[in-house]
């Protein structure tokens, strides 16, 4: 069997899927914006960030003096997680923990650049390396808007680490005029806690985008799906012979005329159906005169004819016996189908019914077995019910009533009443199991009417259970042995409906 795969969940992976390809677009731009440069994480929120940082620390080393500056800077380190250093242009370290700053990150010092202090776009053709390609060509310098320090982002490989500048104004309390320095940032993340770039806005704006997507998608999801689950359940009630069911049709698109369509299909196939048992029943009544007077004649025929044709006689008779179960058996089944919508339910105490089937049918030699409680109650109308336990006792009898016991049983699952005829003999093969109980059908069609009847059988039994709102079904058992179901409603399940 096939692994089934939900509308519903194709529907939701695709939409899972484009969120992914949009994400892996973000990404891939994202990848190309580092490659042009990191000077970009600066902009708006990360560099007033940074600037309020640096100002900070350049008013708290003004108030110290210089020996204690890596004692100011070891706190933010702290306080950040990150490692704050200090630097003079010319390369020296003024203070914070000893450290070899990497030749691109010396290259962005002023005193190693030269006095460029006009902004330039960063170079990004092919034939101008980038400053991880080319360390030995400095970058230009770049300068914040007004009332700001420059600042410039360097990411060094192996390991990666991500170093931020920022030149500063230091005022030395032992000198006249504040002396020009170098706020280096080092970070082991992009993110630097939230210092160089915040992953949370972004975390924010693609949850959201992802809500309200599932919020304008599952509406239209639900929509399809729950139109296609109501065609899916009218087509299988049409397949199952039950023209009665409806599909909606509101919608204003190809599956409202779907709809349409199912409902018109199954309108018409009531039509013929029912124009067909009806017409079997017109047919089977007036046949029913004709064979009275037939018998009537070889009753006649038979106190005259001499012992040399009373041989013929009765094959005749025996002939037109058959013709006559043939048409009661017609009768029957086009009053049961016909009589399915007017039929009446009542609550049925089903050992009583299964007791009258025993008695209509069971002989001297087949042992029955009725295991069902006496408080076992099913909606069902009474007659019919016989009708269709005999059958089904008939059937059984007929083909395995020699291979052992015959049982009657009945058990509840969840609102239903299954009622169970089980017997012992060689079941019926796998590919047949859904054919057995359509019209006319019999398994072996070399049986003749005294051993295959004439296949009608089962068939009155699906419309006799129909007709009290059941199903029926059938199965082999194992080793050996084919078990027929009923399904009936309780009358709890009734009364909880109406309430």
């Amino acid at each position: 069997m096939k692994l089934r795969f939900p509308l519903y969940a194709k529907i939701l992976l695709w939409f899972f899927l484009n969120l992914i390809l949009l994400a892996a677009v973000f990404l891939a731009l994202l990848r190309a914006q580092f490659h042009s440069g990191f000077d970009w994480l600066l902009a708006a929120g990360a560099g007033q960030r940074i600037q309020a940082v640096g100002d900070v620390i350049t008013s708290e080393l003004g108030d110290r003096r210089r020996t204690e500056w890596t004692d100011v800077l070891k706190r933010f380190n702290d306080a950040y997680q990150l490692q704050f250093f200090l630097f003079n242009n010319d390369g020296t370290q003024i203070a914070g923990e000893t450290i070899q700053l990497p030749p691109p990150v010396q290259a962005r010092l002023p005193a190693q650049r030269g006095p460029v202090m006009r902004p330039r776009p960063p170079d990004n053709t092919v034939n101008n390396p980038t400053l991880e390609d080319r360390p030995d060509r400095p970058p230009p310098a770049v300068t914040g808007p007004p009332g700001e320090n420059p600042k410039f982002v360097v990411r060094t490989l192996q390991p990666t680490r991500y170093w931020v500048l920022m030149r500063l104004a230091v005022q030395d309390p032992g000198m006249p005029r504040p002396m020009p320095a170098t706020l280096v940032v080092l970070s082991s993340t992009l993110s630097a806690g939230g210092l160089f770039f915040d992953f949370r806005p972004w975390l924010a704006v693609g949850f959201g985008v992802m809500v309200l997507s599932a919020l304008l998608w599952l509406p239209l999801v639900r929509s399809l799906t729950r139109s296609i689950g109501q065609m899916t359940q009218a087509t299988r009630q049409i397949a199952e012979g039950r023209f009665d069911g409806r599909v909606n049709e509101q919608r204003r698109d190809e599956l409202g005329s779907l709809g349409q369509s199912i409902n018109r299909l199954a309108a018409r196939l009531s039509g013929f159906v029912v124009g067909q048992k009806r017409f079997l029943g017109d047919i089977a009544h007036e046949l029913c005169a004709p064979i009275a007077r037939i018998q009537m004649a070889l009753g006649i025929l038979e106190q005259r004819a001499d012992d040399k044709n009373k041989a013929y006689v009765e094959d005749l008779r025996e002939e037109v016996q058959h013709m006559s179960s043939l048409v009661n058996e017609l009768l029957s089944f086009s009053k049961a189908s016909l009589g399915a919508a007017t039929t009446k339910l009542t609550a049925v105490r089903l050992r009583d019914v299964a007791a009258e089937a025993i008695r209509r049918e069971s002989t001297a030699d087949v042992q029955v077995q009725l295991e069902i409680p006496d408080d076992s109650l099913a909606l069902a109308e009474p007659e019919l019910l016989v009708r269709a336990l005999a059958n089904l006792l008939r059937n059984a009898i007929r083909y395995a009533g020699s291979a052992g016991p015959i049982t009657l049983s009945a058990r509840r699952e969840n609102n239903e009443i299954w009622l169970t005829v089980a017997d012992c003999g060689p079941g019926v093969p796998e590919a047949e199991l859904a054919r057995i109980f359509d019209p006319f059908y019999r398994l072996d069609v070399s049986r003749d009417a005294t051993t295959g009847g004439v296949g009608l059988g089962l068939a009155i039994v699906k419309t006799c259970v129909e007709s009290c709102r059941g199903t029926v079904s059938c199965c082999n058992r194992q080793p050996s042995g084919l078990e027929m179901t009923i399904k009936l409603l309780s009358p709890a399940a009734m009364s909880g409906s109406e309430t």
